[in-house]
């Protein structure tokens, strides 16, 4: 599986075509959309497109993403694809592959909306998430997403409140393990994870519109 990971310049024509041509008030940024695949790459069960594109484009169903032309249609749907094709492969290899994260206004990074999408994504297929979710030592893959997400209902939680800016930035920094951590987990093999010198757990794109 080849792997081409998107600029910059390609995340927000994604991002661009994603919002004109679905619901801008439900359709995910590139950041949720990441978390989301992420989500569906790692976990048990295969989810067809026909069921998680609509998701992106914040539609109830295909019928309802209408492109303007075939080019736009193929343009988007190769964008979305080496997306996809980026994170498979880098887990695959047994590498952390750094979620790619926003900045607030501010300049923060609270990578609350990728949780958002790794949960949507879970949220998916609930039943077949509960072992990892029931197991009582690996289930701890999970604290950094439940965190990020500001999930207080969750059982996974440790605090009843919204983390501080310290245990964000602590999450933040095992976020790309933990996710390698869940995608081995439903294989079966567990190995040791690589880690590679100067290799970052986050990519950030800069100020969130």
């Amino acid at each position: 599986m080849q792997s081409h990971p998107l600029t910059d310049a390609e995340l927000a024509r994604l991002e661009d075509c994603v919002f004109t041509i679905g619901d801008r008030n439900e359709a995910m940024t590139p950041e949720m959309m990441d978390g989301f695949f992420c989500a569906l790459i790692c976990g048990p069960e295969v989810v067809p497109p026909s069921e998680y594109m609509p998701l992106i484009f914040g539609v109830q169903s295909m019928d309802e993403i209408v492109f303007r032309d075939i080019e736009e249609a193929q343009q988007v749907f190769d964008l979305l694809t080496r997306h996809w094709n980026t994170i498979a492969a880098t887990l695959l290899q047994n590498e952390v592959y750094p979620a790619l994260v926003g900045e607030d206004e501010d300049g923060t990074v609270t990578g609350r909306e990728w949780a958002w999408g790794f949960q949507l994504g879970m949220h998916l297929r609930e039943e077949a998430w509960e072992p990892l979710v029931s197991d009582r030592k690996l289930s701890t893959a999970l604290l950094p997403i439940v965190v990020l997400a500001e999930d207080e209902e969750s059982g996974l939680t440790l605090a009843k409140k919204a983390a501080t800016p310290e245990e964000r930035g602590m999450m933040l920094d095992v976020l790309a393990g933990s996710v390698l951590i869940i995608y081995n987990f439903f294989r079966g093999k567990l190995k040791p994870i690589v880690l590679k010198r100067g290799k970052k757990n986050v990519r950030s794109r800069g100020k969130k519109a």
